[in-house]
């Protein structure tokens, strides 16, 4: 008696699951997302408009239904506030409410790892753990708080060190990376899409007009007022001719050495 066909089983093998990665990997790519995600400018306006993202995000996410809560804090790299939120109710001492009362002493710890380092929060502590090395033995204790959530905002032209920190804390380390890195990956990618698609009509095509100063008319006796800017070339080529005339051009070249076009 012979089959037609026979019928294969495939066996298990669990080398075939996805292993997830470790500290040393998830380091190296919380290094290529600082060195990828680079402003071309940032101000005040700026940092309202991520702050503002980073909340709805946390808002529309499942996160928000199981924590509820989370603050937010943008600042430059010298310590000055661009953007603070809070989101959910301050909570009490026994921890009744969606944010905690040392959440923001745990962020501002994160924001000073940032600032000592010049790496987001999440590259210190997965690198630290990748090394087998304490925040001790790293010389990162006491005020730092080793947590992921705080990231560097870095300028293109500026390689030297970060202008600022984007930072948000709701408990989870991962996550929290997470929900800043997106939110300035979109904020990039918003702001690039915004200058490709930018109308002609807004965009400068000519020198603007700068108001040169005139010189007043000497209607008393002594020394007549100082007239030294009129040597300029850029000055001496919109001059009136008008109010001067009856003035001597060959005596005004050989004073001012800049020829004058006449009509």
């Amino acid at each position: 008696m012979s089959y037609a066909a026979s019928t294969q089983i495939p066996m298990f093998s669990g080398f075939n699951a996805q292993m997830p990665p470790n500290d040393a990997e998830l380091a190296t790519q919380a290094l290529q997302e600082e060195a990828m995600y680079r402003f071309p400018s940032f101000d005040a306006d700026a940092a309202v408009m991520l702050g503002l993202s980073i909340r709805k995000r946390f808002r529309a996410s499942s996160r928000h239904v199981k924590v509820r809560g989370m603050i937010i804090s943008i600042q430059t790299i010298a310590g000055h506030t661009l953007f603070s939120c809070t989101v959910g109710n301050l909570g009490g001492v026994d921890g009744g409410g969606d944010v905690s009362l040392d959440s923001w002493t745990c962020l501002e710890g994160m924001i000073a790892v940032v600032r000592k380092t010049g790496h987001s929060s999440y590259y210190v502590e997965k690198g630290m753990n990748a090394m087998g090395k304490t925040p001790r033995q790293l010389g990162i204790q006491g005020e730092y708080k080793i947590n992921g959530g705080a990231f560097p905002i870095w300028l293109e032209n500026a390689p030297c060190c970060p202008i600022a920190v984007v930072a948000c804390y709701s408990g989870s380390s991962q996550d929290d990376h997470h929900m800043v890195v997106t939110a300035v990956r979109d904020y990039l990618k918003k702001i690039a899409r915004d200058s490709s698609v930018l109308p002609p009509s807004t965009m400068g095509t000519g020198i603007p007009h700068i108001p040169m100063p005139v010189a007043h008319q000497h209607t008393g006796p002594g020394r007549p007022p100082s007239t030294e800017w009129m040597s300029e070339p850029a000055a001496r080529g919109i001059h009136d001719h008008d109010h001067d005339h009856d003035h001597d051009h060959e005596h005004d070249f050989e004073r001012h050495g800049q020829l004058e076009y006449q009509d």
